[in-house]
């Protein structure tokens, strides 16, 4: 009964109230010393029991307490392991400005001199002051600006070569050579483009016939891929070869024309049909276009044109037309004697060639250029003039400087004759040269010199506000024609729409 009274046997349970509490050293951080005092409620020898020996660790000691109560799970272990580590990292972080503050402090106190970081940002409570920003509120570090010029960027400067009233038709340079042409370009279509684009092939008549013989060899020459029917590739294949003739010049109307009416045979082909017959029949189809649409209708509108043409006359042309020169052969050679005045322009100068022609042939000839007119027209009686196209409102679309000479004809009371096959009609009406054109190459304005000599405006693109203009084509009003000569016949010019309806409908 004493022994059990006394509580010093080792088998002897303890009070609750005698034993540390489990809370209190948990509540303890890991990485604070253990106290050495002992709760005052527990007895001494309790307090000796749970001392350890001087070699163990703090958290040894608070696992050995723990064993006093009772052993702790692994659950409870590593619960209580990530509690120290976090106690451990919240002693070991610093108090004062985050990171990124004292990078911004550091550049701040270079740019002011030197100073110290605590004379520069030092408060009346003893934390840095400095202007929030909001990634220094969150603690994220500043980058430094690096490479930050004020230099406003550089305006390139438009090109001022190019006229602003007529920008709308400045495209694509012309084609002078092979270089960048697609592969499936037939080499004749390729010859046929640079000589367009050199002028070797010049006039809305002959640029359509050279094409149009130039498709007959793209069309013996074709081979309709396996599984594919003529009338759908045969189409796709020629616009190739169209894309690259746009890219050396642009398209006469008659040369447009005439592609449309080949694209509406070549869709009447029947799939079914040997491809060999129906390859010839395209091309006699073609050679009948050229003999009907062009070589017979130029010889239906010399003949009546011829008639227009008196003894004595002196007949004034502009620049080269190959109708107009049929006309006048075919009217010498029926025996008329009459004068004719060739009005020419740069840079062309078409007008030499149909000069040197008619001499040759012992017509009397007389050559001027444009600025000369005025001096010539009083001595004119009539006035034969060729046509790139006639429009749907019966204007002349033709070589520039037409509308020219027909202002002044008409000035003069002279009647102005246009001669013009019906392929070269369209429905496109036009009031003016602005709105659709062609635009040559400046360069070819420029006069070079001779004898080592610099030439006439050979330096334009270096003078600052000097443009140079090119137009190929202007418009005649219909008031300043007085008949169109067709191979139907003559005509006024309001009847151009209905004729050109006729002629695309046969």
């Amino acid at each position: 009964m004493s022994a059990a009274r006394s509580g010093d046997s080792p088998g002897s349970k303890q009070s609750p109230e005698s034993l540390p509490s489990q809370d209190a050293k948990q509540s303890v951080p890991a990485s604070s010393p253990v106290e050495k005092t002992q709760p005052s409620a527990a007895p001494q020898s309790a307090g000796k029991a749970l001392k350890a020996p001087s070699n163990v660790t703090n958290d040894e000691k608070g696992v050995a307490g723990a064993e006093g109560v009772g052993k702790l799970t692994n659950a409870e272990l590593k619960k209580r392991k990530q509690a120290e580590k976090a106690a451990r990292r919240a002693q070991a972080k610093p108090q004062g400005p985050s990171q990124g503050q004292n990078e911004t402090g550091k550049r701040e106190q270079s740019a002011d001199g030197g100073r110290k970081s605590g004379e520069a940002a030092q408060g009346t409570d003893g934390r840095t002051q400095h202007k929030r920003s909001p990634s220094s509120q969150k603690g994220i570090p500043v980058r430094p600006a690096q490479g930050l010029d004020k230099t406003p960027p550089v305006q390139l400067r438009k090109d001022t070569k190019i006229v602003a009233l007529f920008g709308h038709l400045y495209g694509h340079s012309r084609r002078t050579g092979l270089a960048g042409a697609n592969k499936d370009v037939h080499p004749a279509i390729l010859a046929l483009g640079l000589q367009m684009s050199s002028y070797a092939i010049c006039g809305s008549s002959a640029r359509c016939v050279a094409t149009l013989l130039a498709f007959k060899k793209v069309i013996a020459s074709y081979i309709t891929p396996p599984h594919l029917s003529l009338p759908r590739h045969l189409t796709t294949h020629l616009s190739t070869q169209i894309d690259y003739l746009v890219s050396c010049r642009p398209l006469a109307t008659s040369t447009g024309n005439a592609i449309r009416w080949l694209k509406l045979e070549i869709s009447a082909v029947d799939p079914s049909e040997d491809e060999s017959l129906a390859k010839a029949d395209l091309c006699d189809s073609i050679d009948r276009f050229i003999q009907e649409r062009i070589t017979l209708a130029d010889r239906a509108i010399a003949s009546t044109a011829v008639s227009k043409i008196e003894d004595g006359d002196t007949v004034l042309t502009f620049g080269k037309s190959n109708i107009v020169q049929q006309t006048l052969l075919a009217a010498y050679h029926e025996g008329k004697r009459f004068q004719v005045i060739v009005v020419d322009s740069r840079p062309l100068f078409e007008g030499r060639n149909i000069a040197r022609t008619l001499a040759n042939s012992g017509l009397d000839v007389q050559y001027t250029l444009v600025h000369g007119l005025a001096r010539v027209i009083n001595s004119t009686s009539r006035v034969l003039l060729g046509a790139h196209s006639m429009l749907g409102n019966g204007r002349l679309y033709a070589r520039a400087g037409s509308a020219l000479v027909a202002m002044m004809a008409k000035h003069a009371d002279v009647p102005v004759i246009v001669c013009c096959e019906s392929i070269k009609f369209t429905d496109r009406v036009a009031l003016d040269s602005i709105v659709t054109n062609e635009i040559a190459p400046p360069e070819e304005l420029i006069v070079r010199g001779e004898g080592g000599k610099k030439g006439t405006l050979e330096d334009w693109r270096d003078k600052a506000g000097l443009q140079m203009l090119n137009l190929m084509y202007d418009v005649t009003p219909a008031d300043y024609v007085a008949i169109v000569v067709t191979e139907y016949g003559c005509l006024p010019p309001s009847s151009v729409p209905v004729v050109h309806r006729l002629s695309t409908n046969t």
